[in-house]
């Protein structure tokens, strides 16, 4: 097979010297702060970097828009009932791609690029206002039976100029 020195190619490579040195093995599933962060997927925030985490100290949900989603829930339920975390942080972020498109703009552009497809997300989760956005995905997670009541859930918004987290006031 041909070398092709893709982005997955220059990551295998890499993780080839990552094995050497891994020292992850001791580690249990449940996060070491018990704490759960859900966040964007956006490739310019280092949730890590920018939290001060550590290898296995959190889990980590990552999305486009930090949008709590059924899969996400479906994860925190599991996060906070089966692997015991008691804390959650939702960060979504300043120029986020998801605030600045409409879900039936984005289904018609897809739509008319590739044609109608057979499977297709119900819901892209576009959004108008980041604070706002924040206080709804905190207030999903507070509101399912499934989540202990006693789990702290705080929403946050990070600047992608300064890196900067900011709470968002969540009743």
């Amino acid at each position: 097979m041909p070398t092709l020195n893709t982005a997955i190619d220059q990551i295998l490579t890499h993780n080839e010297g990552f094995t050497r040195t891994f020292t992850g093995a001791a580690l249990s599933a449940p996060p070491i702060r018990k704490l759960l962060v859900i966040a964007c997927m956006d490739a310019r925030i280092n949730i890590q970097t920018a939290l001060g985490l550590n290898y296995g100290d959190a889990h980590i949900l990552r999305n486009a828009g930090g949008t709590v989603t059924d899969d996400v829930l479906r994860s925190a339920i599991v996060s906070t009932n089966v692997l015991g975390t008691r804390e959650i942080m939702v960060i979504n972020h300043t120029g986020c791609g998801m605030m600045g498109c409409t879900d039936h703009g984005l289904r018609e552009q897809l739509t008319s690029k590739y044609g109608k497809p057979e499977h297709a997300p119900a819901d892209f989760h576009a959004f108008t206002e980041l604070n706002s956005h924040v206080r709804e995905q905190v207030e999903r997670l507070r509101a399912h039976p499934w989540i202990p009541a006693d789990t702290v859930i705080r929403g946050f918004t990070y600047d992608v100029q300064t890196g900067r987290l900011h709470e968002v006031p969540c009743s």
